[in-house]
């Protein structure tokens, strides 16, 4: 195999004379409340491994802190977390144009999620349908999760809202249900309710041919119970569907799950944090590598960390390789770059995005490359290329 600079001399061309690489668009969701002022576009530079120092757009929109790439591109959809006490009280969930030449946002429409502090949303793999997380801060209503209607870049009004049971094992953030996220299997036959107030994930099975209620809970499985007072957050499938993976919010663990005959069926469960450890801890993202061999994980709390596991091929077993600092406070997203050489972290209180070196054979992080300021950033997306 000829290393780059072999097959440079043999094309003819020096190194230098090599074209640059083709910038990338990130995308950036914030909070508002302090001044953002909404979706963030930054260029990225591959080689290098930098975002510009500003954002080339800002699009308006009160806290998008989720946001939802179409498969084609074209479309942006977003969740605005708004709720009580906030400038736009009213949660939302908004789809954007993306121009196919220069990346732009432009907002296309918007529409309420019938609920408080949507969190999360998903695509259904035949894009007909936006499934939202609605959290909810507050008792009275609690989180739901919400079915949207989409036409193109048009979002409609709901037409189905599913609502839990609250475990009430935690008296302070368990009194309601606290839907965090809601996942697409991978064969797209089912969503996945995270429901961190109810200690459980709700499955629900997905018929397109029912337009006006999509959505029906799974007769084989319609729930999966989690230890009490453990706040499921974010679920994570393989690219084959065979394994996935769970963060449980408030003890800062990672269960691991096989899936047999469209069941989840519980392997592993992980601490985040080393054994003795005494601090706070918030397990928040997952990302896989896009080769399977790696999942990353951030905590929140009091170290503040990126988690690496490898991934074994057969079983989705989980062995410890790294904990790296994200030099910040608060990860609440983070993203690998689209060629994985590089981390990119949002560490929402510490205001800023924090680009990390990686290595692909080990799946270990390096170096910080960069520290960009954004404030209170919540989601980080790579769009494809143009």
């Amino acid at each position: 195999m000829f290393g780059p600079l072999l097959l440079c001399a043999a094309s003819g061309l020096s190194a230098a004379a090599m074209p640059p690489a083709t910038p990338q668009t990130l995308l950036v969701g914030t909070y508002t409340a302090s001044g953002s002022g909404g979706i963030q576009v930054f260029d990225f530079d591959p080689a290098a491994g930098k975002l510009g120092q500003a954002p080339r757009q800002v699009a308006p929109a009160e806290n998008p802190s989720w946001l939802v790439v179409a498969p084609d591109g074209r479309t942006l959809f977003v969740v605005n977390e708004n709720g009580p006490g906030q400038r736009d009280p009213i949660g939302r969930a908004s789809a954007f144009r993306i121009d196919p030449a220069t990346h732009d946002l432009q907002q296309a429409s918007q529409i309420s999620t019938l609920g408080n502090e949507p969190t999360h949303a998903s695509l259904s793999r035949d894009g007909r349908f936006l499934f939202v997380a609605n959290y909810s801060g507050s008792v009275d209503p609690g989180g739901t999760l919400v079915v949207l209607p989409v036409q193109g870049d048009q979002l409609k009004p709901a037409v189905q809202v599913k609502t839990h049971h609250a475990s009430r094992v935690n008296a302070e953030r368990q009194q309601a249900a606290h839907v965090h996220s809601a996942v697409v299997s991978p064969d797209g036959k089912r969503v996945y309710a995270q429901d961190l107030g109810a200690d459980r994930i709700y499955v629900y099975r997905y018929d397109p041919s029912q337009p006006e209620a999509p959505l029906s809970r799974d007769p084989d499985q319609p729930e999966v119970v989690l230890p009490p007072g453990s706040g499921p957050r974010h679920l994570l499938f393989s690219a084959d569907g065979r394994h996935a993976w769970l963060t449980l919010e408030m003890p800062g663990q990672v269960v691991g799950f096989d899936v047999r005959e469209g069941k989840l069926v519980q392997t592993q469960q992980v601490d985040l944090a080393p054994q003795g450890f005494a601090g706070k801890n918030s397990a928040a993202a997952l990302h896989l590598s896009a080769d399977g061999r790696f999942l990353y994980v951030s905590n929140r709390g009091t170290d503040n960390q990126l988690v690496v596991f490898a991934v074994d091929a057969k079983s989705g077993q989980l062995t410890q390789v790294q904990r790296r600092s994200v030099e910040g406070d608060h990860p609440r997203e983070f993203t690998l770059s689209p060629d994985g050489r590089y981390v990119l972290v949002a560490n929402q209180l510490s205001n800023a995005v924090v680009v990390m070196r990686r290595d692909a054979k080990t799946g270990k992080l390096g170096e910080v490359v960069q520290t960009v300021q954004v404030t209170s950033p919540s989601d980080l997306k790579f769009l494809p290329a143009p």
